[in-house]
């Protein structure tokens, strides 16, 4: 999807000119500011670097539920399936769809522009159903590195037979979540999550990875009604 793609690098540039500039001036610990900005530097690579490719992800949800995140480089689009809802990202559009109905209702709002950073909105109701989005991560990163009194530790582990980063975060104060845990394959596919997000529980597990889509990973849901809210260009003068 350009706009997350473009964003991310955009994003984890400015994480770390953040931490350069801010976390130097009001910290006396400069190893600490250091390695802050290292571990950050290097998941958010990571997670940009995802934006890059084309590949899968199962995750497994709690209660037995699931959801997935589908990615594309030709064309770029990315689509995101969770319990309830399907949100799909492409050139032409933003959809968002509510499948809990029998009959689903999909609205098409306009793409994201690409010389900004993402929305974090559109990630909303995802969050709400359990599923959390790179960008969401990347930004509880963000708000962990320059926070001096949270508590962070770095471990590794291994999800869905593939190796991971992780972060244990606590202590956290204005972000969306007070403390998380994150890991990061190497990939830099979201390996897992488990946390608090705006007063959602939200605990995604990686079940499966591939490097590959399935053709029909970006339809919109069968039978579903469609709400155009992009609207009709003006037309060119003559």
């Amino acid at each position: 999807m350009p706009a997350v793609s473009i964003s991310l690098r955009v994003l984890a540039g400015a994480i770390i000119s953040v931490l350069t500039v801010s976390g130097c001036q009001t910290l006396d610990d400069a190893g600490r500011v250091i390695g802050r900005a290292d571990l950050v530097n290097d998941l958010a690579a990571r997670l940009d670097k995802s934006t890059e490719l084309t590949y899968s992800a199962d995750y497994q949800l709690p209660g037995g539920r699931s959801a997935s995140i589908s990615q594309s480089q030709d064309p770029v689009r990315a689509a995101y399936t969770y319990p309830g809802g399907k949100l799909t990202v492409t050139a032409d559009a933003t959809t968002a769809c509510d499948t809990r109905a029998k009959k689903p209702t999909c609205t098409l709002d306009p793409p994201q522009a690409t010389n900004t950073k993402p929305s974090l909105t559109i990630f909303t109701e995802m969050n709400r159903r359990g599923l959390v989005s790179p960008p969401v991560v990347i930004g509880l990163l963000t708000a962990a590195a320059i926070d001096p009194d949270a508590a962070i530790r770095q471990y590794d582990t291994t999800v869905a037979g593939r190796h991971a980063t992780c972060v244990e975060v606590g202590q956290l104060s204005d972000a969306p979540a007070t403390g998380f845990d994150a890991c990061i394959t190497s990939e830099g596919a979201l390996g897992s999550f488990t946390g608090t997000v705006d007063g959602t529980d939200i605990e995604v597990a990686l079940s499966r990875y591939r490097d590959a889509v399935e053709k029909n990973a970006f339809d919109l849901p069968p039978g579903a009604g469609l709400v155009d809210r992009r609207g009709t260009p003006s037309p060119s003068p003559e």
